[in-house]
Order: structure tokens, then sequence, then C-alpha cells
């Protein structure tokens, strides 16, 4: 008879989900979903509030990625008032969402994602985690405790707080960056160049050679890719235009103000999390590993996709690098880990750059504002992906409607895909153990999701479900509101 497999939690991501597998009377692999159950609610609660407050209140929607969300959140103000930074503001917001990615990819390589491949797949649950890592390379793992701290530091002298900031403001930025405190800065951005330098070069010599056949063959599925690029085509994470990219590598470039003319938006039952797809494509949503319709990737891997180039020249050596060994677009999942650190040497080679600009310690950061009725859409790249903030105000100024569509968001469709792909790929004749279950885990981890961003209520109601199973684990009944 048929079987179900569940893993729960999984482990080593933001948030809370499980993966639900299963199994046909063969033991194989009849379908998989996975759930996600948390609830945040921020588009309902943030309905009344002055919009000037969002930039504020947005940052709690996560603890590890606060800064996507507040600046995202200041240039959807900056759309609603009308107004443009002057550069200084527009560079200071840029530098810190830089510094906030180099504390981002490290945390995912070294304490999420690495423990896979440095201790391997197959390791024991209770070494295959970032404890592992520092009982056995102690020397990297102080390292890598210092370059976060290094990334928060400078966040807490450039913007008076590294975690929930509250510097980016409708019309720019509210501190100017004095010249003793970028003195202070620009040597701990220096050390965390080297580091990413390092940390580039290590992987490509002892971790991605040694699992490049497990890379082909793991999470492995063709969809099209977004990401934000500046006019030039460049990777920019902070402002540009977006450009969504089909799985022939043929795309289309559109502002942030059209989105909702080539991103729609899917509901089903069984997640919080909502199903998004290319609208213009033209082929509805479908998750067919064979034959998907509408469905598109975000976060590092689509960005070096849909990107010409790099604006940094070591990033731009490993981009060709890159490109020239797999191609483009690249469909491979866990090349996400490979692209993240590509991102990890541009922020750090670009905030470098930032902070050896003239302009930066300029005290003209922000400009007024006036409180009106208008819709305002910010848009930035956030480690995990496109991130939209989407507001509507009245004539005073206070909210009356909000969209939010973050990182993860984009992805739910691809990651329940890339799950399937796994389990079905490794799964055969109802054998399996924790390494094969860690493996199906690991096409999750590529995506680096953040669960708690991207859960949020939709219509007002909380669907529950309540399973009821007696002493022998069968189903009796099932009850749904």
């Amino acid at each position: 008879m048929g079987k179900t497999l569940t893993i729960a939690p999984v482990s080593r991501l933001e948030g809370h989900a499980k993966v639900t597998i299963n199994l046909d009377d063969a033991g194989n692999v009849a379908d998989t979903f996975v759930n996600v159950v948390e609830l945040r609610g921020f588009e309902k609660f943030c309905i009344g509030r002055p919009v000037e407050e969002l930039p504020r209140i947005t940052t709690s929607i996560c603890g590890v990625c606060p800064w996507s969300h507040h600046l995202a959140s200041a240039k959807a103000n900056d759309a609603v008032f009308g107004v443009q930074p002057p550069p200084a503001g527009a560079k200071l917001r840029d530098l810190c969402n830089s510094i906030a990615y180099t504390e981002e990819h490290i945390l995912h390589f070294y304490f999420l994602a690495g423990a896979d491949f440095v201790m391997g797949p197959s390791a024991a649950y209770a070494v295959r985690n970032v404890i592992g890592i520092a009982g056995q390379h102690p020397d990297i793992a102080k390292t890598v405790v210092r370059n976060r701290h290094l990334g928060a530091r400078m966040l807490e002298i450039i913007s008076g707080k590294a975690i929930h900031p509250v510097t980016a403001v409708p019309g720019g930025y509210s501190k100017p960056l004095t010249e003793d405190e970028r003195q202070k800065v620009l040597p701990m951005a220096e050390e965390v160049l080297e580091f990413a330098k390092f940390t580039i070069k290590y992987a490509k010599e002892n971790i991605f050679p040694k699992y490049l056949d497990t890379v082909k063959t793991l999470g492995v599925i063709k969809t099209g890719f977004l990401g934000t690029i500046a006019e030039d085509g460049s990777l920019n994470c902070y402002d540009g235009k977006l450009r969504m990219m089909k799985p022939d590598g043929s795309y289309e470039d559109f502002t942030y103000e059209e989105y909702t003319d080539h991103i729609g938006e899917k509901v089903l039952p069984w997640s919080y999390l909502k199903f998004p797809y290319a609208k213009k494509w033209g082929e509805g949503f479908d998750m067919n590993l064979e034959a998907p319709k509408g469905i598109y990737r975000t976060n590092t891997l689509a960005r070096i996709n849909v990107a010409d180039k790099m604006a940094t020249p070591l990033a731009q050596e490993e981009f060709t690098e890159f490109r020239n060994q797999f191609g483009r677009p690249a469909q491979l999942t866990l090349l996400y880990h490979w692209a993240r650190l590509i991102e990890l040497l541009y922020h750090a080679e670009h905030m470098v750059e930032l902070l050896n600009d003239p302009e930066i310690t300029s005290t003209e950061t922000r400009v007024a504002v006036t409180p009106r009725a208008a819709r305002g859409i910010g848009c930035t790249e956030a480690p995990r992906g496109t991130l939209i903030h989407d507001y509507e105000t009245d004539e005073k100024g206070m909210i009356k409607n909000v969209n939010l569509i973050v990182g993860t968001t984009h992805n739910n469709a691809p990651i329940n895909m890339s799950v399937k792909q796994a389990a079905t790929t490794l799964i055969k004749g109802g054998a399996y153990d924790e390494g094969i279950l860690n493996q199906v885990e690991m096409s999750i981890r590529a995506y680096d999701p953040c669960l708690s961003c991207a859960t949020h209520n939709l219509d007002g109601t909380i669907p529950v479900k309540l399973d009821i199973i007696d002493h022998k684990g069968k189903l009796i009944k099932t009850f749904k509101n």
C-alpha cells in the first residue's frame, strides 16, 4: 500500500516548513508538497497607517533580511510622495544594501547550506550543521563569525542599527555619513572583500568540483527567470528595471510600475504562500515537471542569468567563467550556491567603491515630502529574490491598500518542483534513508528561502485542516474549514 513520508521541520532555513512525500503502491513518488504553515498578515495590519511608518514597520517582516524590506518600502514611499532622493541619499541606501547582502550570503553559505557540502549530505545529523563545520575547520569558522560581525558593525556605524533599521526615509536617508565614520568603515569593508575573494576561491577548489555530479542531477528543473538590471544590462540589486527571461533565454524588460502586467498570482489550498507566474507568456500556471507553464525563478541564479554583465571587475571575471561553463540561462538548481558567491564578491567590491566615492559624505541626503493620494511601487533585489512593495494612499497619506511579493514567494512553485524532482529521482521502490531525505531538503536550501517573509493572508480567512489519526497511524477523518 502507499505510504506518506514527512520531513518536518525542514532544517537550516529561515522560517518553518514541512515536506510531504506521497509514495504509490510500488514505493515510488506519486506526489510531493512543500507545506508552509506560518502566517504574518502584514498586508492587512499596515492598512490605516501613515505611509511613512511602513519603512519602519515592514522591517519586522523578517529579522534576517530587514534591510531589503526597509529599502523597498522607502522606495515605495518615494513613489507615493513623487520625489527622488539626492545622490548621497540613494548611495547610502545602496551601500547599506550591499553590506547587508554580504552578511546574508556569508550566513547562508557557511551556516545553512555549507554543512551539506563540507560534512557531506549523508553525514550524521548531529554534525551536519555549523557546529560540525566549526569543529572540522575552526580557523575558517572564526573568520566567518568575524566577517558577519564586521557587516553588522558597519551597518551600526552608518545607520545606527544593524537590524530593523529606521534611517531610509521618504525622500532619502536621514543620517549623513561623516568622514570620520567613513574612515572607520572602509577598512572593515576591505577586510570583507578579502574574505569574499577567499570564499569563492575555496569553494571552486574544494567544494564545487567534488559535487558537480550532484549539481547536474539534484532538483533540476527548467524555468524562466526574473531579476533587476541597470540600464546598461549589468546586475543591480538596489535599483533599475525588471527583466523577465523565458527558459529559452529570450527576455522582456519592464518598469516596476508594470509588474502587474507581467506577474499573476495563483492560490492553492495547501500553502499560505501564493504562486506567482508569468502572465504575458500566455500559458497560465502549471507545475508539471515535464511541461511547466508560466514558471519563473528569482534569487541569485536568476539575477546572474538575466544580467548581461557585472558592474565590478572581480565579479565580472567570475561571471564570465560561470557563463562559459554553464551557459545562459543556467538551469541547474544547486548552481544557486555558486551564483551566490559571485554576488558576495560583487557586493563586497561595490561597498568599497561606494565608500571611496567622494559624494557619499555629502550632507544633502533627503528632500522634503508632502502627503498626497497616490500609488507607489518600490522594488529591490532582496538576497532571496525580487522584492515588490506596492502601496496606495489617500489624500492624507494614509495607507488604503498594500501588496507585497517577496523573493521566496516568486520561488514557491520552483521550490515545489525541485523537491518533486529530487524525491522522484532519489526514492525508488520504497527505499530511502536520512541521507536521501536530506538531499531532498538540499533542493530547498539552494533557494535560501525565507518563509516567514513569504507568507501572508489573502482573503481574511485562515484555513485550518485537522486530521484524526488512530493509534495505528490510520487516518480516520479530516475536518476543514
